[in-house]
């Protein structure tokens, strides 16, 4: 608990002065409020004794001044808190957030997309709380416990023992609840995640679930997850609920062990050896020790839930990208060439089998290759190891005669576009998505391009044309429609290499071949990889390489490999009988 408090603790920054403000202002307050019933006693012993209005009017003004300075340290510790605990998590958020960016695809294979959602939001808002409660009650509670006692056993001698007898047994009890409920609260955390995963893929793929009529299966499975987490969370609720009794028995016990003791030494002493504003303030402080234990067990019960949450924001902080800078990057990128020397690669250590195998490549800069293969075939794995999404297992990957592990990260992303077939739009205008590839793109320049990628026909058609407004994820534009502006984006990039990655699949033949037309007289200079289903994607390419099972099946132009590899001459055959190809 410690080593994680310490870790979060980098999280509060430019709120240190507000943290340390809070706990101060609380310890001022409770001291205030120890002193009021300790004041209240007196006057009620004064009016006892018969005193008159001025001595009622001076410990008046005396409680009206103690008040208005504890309800001043109270308003002070309060507004601290609430500054320091809403810094604290706007900085933990920013801190996962970016860490998630550096990630690798390996690392993000690692937490799936719904425990990363769940921690930026959910786990912060436990942590949040949880810090809320260390600056404030975690100190209040303890500091009006000491002093309540302190106070009591001035004030009533032996009697206060009745409240320190009776503190250890409360606070076993509220022990035991708390300690009942914590593996209910740990497990309930993951639920969280599942939970959260039923909503992504059901949001995500609204268009499937509908078509499909599907709806009401994803309600049960919806219904199943959340009342898994209800049930949990409806259990350790059933347990905690017990605090209230066990409170109010501890409580009533010892008021009547007050009333009594009181009553005997003030018969024993025939009414002078206790009086009535010392049995009234003895009460008061009672009430404010054991109200204080269990509001201990309660910041117990929140501390052990935030526990689990901060474990994973923690994993999530600690968690050391796959993919580093090295100590001296490399900052220029020479030209497009790419080189795979017996590169092996699988997902994982513990992978029983390489998803690419002894793959031995060498591609010309500004050569336009082909890839075709199957499903699983590791086409996208073997292009998304040129910009370092992923690490080759063995062996080496080049680009411009350098390994790309010697590449400041930055440089050589920068210098390789990949479109994918399932690439995604941003929230934002048209021209704002576009602008990715080139910030500071001229809206001519947008024209232009957008041409070559054949959008600007529909982007124009639009009523407000470029400045059309995208929807998150570019759900208000097809899918032709949405591969055309990516491809538009990744040409204004003005890359070195570019990576089609089955991204023409959602448009037309003639599409198509206007768009790699495009690409021969734009970017000449550029190397092009294209993966594709159709080989009239593929056919016109410098080279085609077949991949099958992982391994290079057959490299060489289309009139080659109909003489001499097999697969590719079966899909061919295939895709003219189908007609795909005219």
């Amino acid at each position: 608990m410690i080593q994680l408090i310490k870790r979060l603790a980098g999280c509060i920054r430019e709120y240190k002065k507000q943290t340390a403000l809070s706990p101060i202002f609380i310890a001022l307050e409770v001291i205030i409020e120890c002193i009021i019933p300790f004041v209240t006693a007196e006057l009620v012993n004064e009016i006892q004794a018969g005193c008159g209005m001025d001595v009622i009017t001076r410990y008046g003004l005396i409680l009206v001044a103690l008040a208005l300075a504890s309800l001043s340290c109270g308003v002070l510790s309060g507004w601290f808190c609430a500054t320091a605990s809403c810094g604290f998590a706007k900085n933990l958020r920013r801190d996962l957030f970016h860490k998630v960016q550096d990630y690798s695809f390996a690392n993000i294979d690692k937490f799936s997309t719904s425990s990363l959602v769940t921690r930026l939001t959910t786990d912060v808002t436990n942590v949040q709380q949880a810090f809320m409660i260390l600056i404030r009650i975690a100190i209040r509670a303890p500091f009006m416990l000491i002093f309540a006692l302190v106070m009591a056993f001035a004030l009533g001698g032996w009697l206060a023992v009745v409240y320190l007898a009776l503190v250890p047994f409360l606070g076993f009890a509220l022990f035991t609840i708390a300690r009942t409920v914590m593996p209910i609260f740990k497990g309930a955390f993951r639920k969280y995640d599942k939970l959260n995963e039923s909503v992504q893929e059901n949001i995500a793929g609204i268009r499937v679930v509908k078509s499909f009529v599907r709806e009401d299966f994803e309600t049960e499975k919806f219904k199943s997850a959340s009342g898994d987490l209800a049930n949990d969370f409806t259990r350790a609720e059933k347990i905690l609920a017990f605090n209230n009794p066990i409170m109010q028995i501890a409580i009533n016990l010892s008021m009547v062990l007050v009333c009594y003791f009181s009553a005997q030494i003030s018969i024993s002493c025939g009414g002078d050896g206790f009086g009535v504003g010392n049995f009234s303030c003895l009460l008061t402080y009672g009430i404010q020790i054991l109200s204080n234990c269990m509001m201990l067990s309660m910041v117990f019960v929140t501390l052990t839930m935030s526990m689990e949450s901060a474990r994973r924001i923690v994993a999530v902080l600690d968690e050391e990208s796959t993919i580093k800078n090295p100590a001296a990057p490399v900052m220029t990128v020479a030209d497009g060439s790419i080189d795979f020397n017996r590169v092996s690669f699988k997902y994982s250590e513990t992978a029983e089998k390489n998803a690419l195998s002894d793959i031995d490549l060498h591609i010309r800069s500004g050569e336009t290759i082909g890839i075709i293969g199957g499903t699983g075939s590791s086409k996208s794995s073997l292009v998304q190891m040129i910009p370092r999404l992923y690490d080759a297992t063995e062996g080496v990957v080049k680009v411009g005669g350098v390994d790309v592990r010697k590449y400041d990260l930055n440089t050589l992303r920068d210098e390789v576009s990949m479109v994918l077939q399932k690439n995604v739009l941003f929230s934002g205008t048209i021209k704002e998505n576009l602008r990715w590839g080139d910030p500071n793109a001229t809206d001519e320049e947008l024209v232009r391009i957008c041409k070559l990628a054949c959008a600007d026909e529909f982007v124009s058609a639009f009523p407000d044309g470029y400045d059309t407004r995208i929807e998150r994820g570019g759900t208000n534009v097809s899918g032709g429609q949405k591969q055309r502006l990516c491809i538009a984006r990744a040409l204004l990039k003005k890359p070195k290499i570019l990576i089609l990655d089955d991204s023409t699949s959602a448009v037309d033949t003639k599409t198509d071949a206007m768009i790699r037309k495009a690409f021969r007289e734009e970017i000449p200079g550029t190397t092009k990889i294209i993966i594709a289903q159709r080989i009239s994607s593929v056919e016109d390419a410098d080279r085609i390489i077949v991949l099958d099972g992982g391994k290079i099946d057959g490299i060489g132009t289309h009139a080659e490999l109909l003489q001499t590899n097999a697969i590719y001459r079966e899909v061919y055959e295939s895709q003219v009988k189908g007609g795909d190809d005219k």
